[in-house]
């Protein structure tokens, strides 16, 4: 009993060191070394201004004129004082000026929301001018860049600016797009980028002018309420150039009568222009104030009645709209008497096959479609967008020195537009149901606060853009005083939204506005 135990235990002892044997022979996982203690990433650089500044000369009405042109970008801030974006702008001051409290300064920009300010940069008033064809389709490179002699600088210094996301501008730092991207949050940056161009430049006591186009009107009213209301920054002049301050008056919307009224007498002058009447008058202009009292009186009465309409009255009505618009009867009555824009585009000249333009109806384009209900595009921007394009380009990076490793958007590329006001309804008057964007409110309350802040609203008879008419019944639904009221005046152009794609019309629009801020400079 005790032998077998003896063997029995030697048995176990010899499994357990084999056992332990084995176990030490296997090979261990190699433990792995303690994690590195992480790095914190980097902070990005923080956004940086950049600037070229060339010398240069122009001769514009027989006098050499010596300016500096600066390009650059300006940094913009949040309340908290952090870097959200940065906004460019070629700014050309005349070198000679001793006394800058007698040199005013003109600030320029597009609208969209959405546009670079190129067109007016290279269209209107700087002193180079990308050339293309009157009224037809400027044909590919080479462009030509050429002098421009109805450049401004014998007038005012310029600076035309890029809205955000635009051009160089560009959101950065802790911005967002939606610090810029809507009505007052774009004016907001308008604001602070103009303080800061006046502070660095020395131009607190100098003349100060506002001159925007298409939404850039609708901007220059919030903008200049905000620099004098909030700012302090008060104003000699505004120059709206195909203006809009009421967005309800371009949108046909459903049971809204008023812009089919508001059209007729842009329509009426297409027509007139296009050749495309049964009796056309020898004379515009008597033309178009014939469809002016036509569309207020007969036509309005006639769309107010709606479905009571009677019809003989209807018929009455669709061939005094025949007469004026070149539309046959038979559409116009299929149509109810109410043809937006984009079908009168395409109807017009459909037995020609083409289509007339929206930024300017002289331009005309081919209709693809020939049972298309609508124009297929808009043959204006097709026939000097890459004029445009191109020479900015060019001008900027070999002229100006700058931007050429980036790219320069003629459109905003990103982001929504925020259509809404931060507070109650800016002027005089507001309140009730939120309705279309309107401004009329912000430019009564600039003219009212500035009793000698000069406005001048120009107008194309072929931009069917931001038509004529309706721009008249804004400017005098106002409500602004009698005295106030004579401190608006109108020109009209033959030409349309850019009226300075014209020859004849860019010389008469450097004429206006020189005495325009002639007049700005005496009150």
């Amino acid at each position: 009993m005790n032998r077998r135990m003896g063997v029995t235990m030697m048995a176990l002892m010899l499994v357990c060191a084999v056992a332990s044997g084995a176990g030490a022979q296997e090979p261990r996982t190699p433990q792995s070394p303690p994690p590195a203690q992480a790095r914190p990433a980097e902070p990005p650089a923080p956004p940086q201004e950049e600037q070229s500044v060339t010398e240069h000369s122009i001769r514009i009405g027989g006098q050499s004129i010596p300016y500096k042109a600066t390009a650059g970008t300006i940094l913009l801030k949040n309340a908290e004082d952090e870097p959200i974006g940065l906004m460019y702008s070629v700014a050309y001051t005349r070198s000679d000026v001793k006394d800058l409290s007698q040199r005013p300064v003109s600030f320029f920009y597009n609208g969209g929301p959405g546009s670079a300010t190129m067109w007016l940069h290279m269209g209107s008033f700087g002193p180079k001018r990308a050339w293309t064809v009157n009224g037809e389709f400027t044909p590919p490179a080479p462009y030509k860049l050429v002098d421009n002699e109805e450049c401004l600088l014998d007038k005012t210094d310029l600076v035309f600016v890029d809205a955000m996301g635009t051009g160089y501008s560009r959101v950065a730092g802790k911005g967002k797009d939606t610090d810029f991207y809507g009505i007052d949050e774009d004016a907001a940056a308008f604001a602070q980028f103009i303080v800061a161009w006046i502070t660095r430049n020395e131009r607190w006591n100098s003349p100060k002018f506002l001159m925007g186009e298409s939404y850039g009107t609708f901007r220059s009213a919030v903008l200049a309420n905000r620099l004098q209301s909030s700012l302090g920054v008060h104003l000699n002049g505004i120059v709206l150039i195909s203006s809009v301050l009421d967005l309800s008056s371009l949108t046909f919307a459903p049971g809204d009568d008023r812009p089919y009224i508001y059209y007729l007498p842009s329509y009426a002058a297409v027509a007139w222009y296009h050749k495309a009447l049964k009796n056309r008058p020898a004379n515009l202009l008597p033309f178009i104030d014939e469809a002016r009292q036509f569309a207020k009186d007969e036509y309005a009465a006639a769309l107010f009645k709606g479905a009571n309409l009677p019809a003989a009255e209807k018929a009455a009505v669709a061939r005094r709209m025949s007469y004026f618009t070149g539309l046959g009867e038979e559409y116009l009555m299929k149509a109810d008497l109410r043809v937006n824009l984009a079908q009168f585009n395409v109807e017009l000249q459909r037995d020609r096959g083409i289509t007339s333009g929206r930024i300017d109806a002289r331009f005309t384009g081919y209709t693809f479609n020939l049972l298309t209900e609508r124009a297929e595009g808009d043959p204006q921007g097709d026939a000097v967008t890459g004029a445009f394009t191109a020479l900015v380009n060019h001008y900027n990076n070999t002229v100006l020195k700058f931007g050429k490793d980036r790219e320069y958007y003629g459109r905003r590329r990103s982001g929504g537009w925020n259509w809404t006001r931060g507070g109650p309804a800016t002027g005089p008057r507001g309140g009730g149901f939120p309705g279309a964007p309107n401004v009329m409110g912000d430019l009564a309350s600039a003219m009212i606060d500035n009793p000698k802040l000069l406005v001048m609203v120009e107008n194309g008879y072929y931009d069917m853009a931001t038509p004529f008419f309706p721009t008249e019944f804004t400017m005098t639904h106002l409500g602004l005083p009698a005295e106030i009221q004579k401190n608006l005046s109108f020109t009209y152009y033959e030409s349309g939204h850019m009226m300075y794609l014209r020859d004849e019309d860019r010389v008469l629009q450097k004429k206006n506005i020189s005495a325009f801020i002639d007049r700005a400079m005496k009150q």
